[in-house]
């Protein structure tokens, strides 16, 4: 695994590779340990899309482009970049 592309100090890192791409993030609305959701880049996606599997766990479908907007909009003074994509 490489180096955090993004640490958001006691709430979110994110790592970026050529075949993976991982975040984490703390989210106080969720149950401490608890998995809030898994997904998947899709460079066609348009929009987050969310689908529960029979677990009870959604995975969502997005862009890098959408992920890059929703971490600029919740970490407005991040120098995370969204014109990369």
């Amino acid at each position: 695994m490489s180096e955090p592309c993004l640490v958001i100090e006691g709430e979110y890192a994110f790592c970026r590779t050529e075949s993976i791409n991982f975040s984490v993030r703390q989210d106080s609305k969720s149950e401490p340990g608890s998995l809030r959701y898994l997904g998947w880049e899709d460079s066609v996606a348009l929009d987050f899309t969310e689908e529960k599997d029979v677990n009870g766990i959604a995975w969502e479908r997005f862009s890098a482009k959408k992920q890059a907007d929703e971490i600029k909009e919740l970490w407005p003074d991040t120098d995370y970049l969204t014109e990369q994509f």
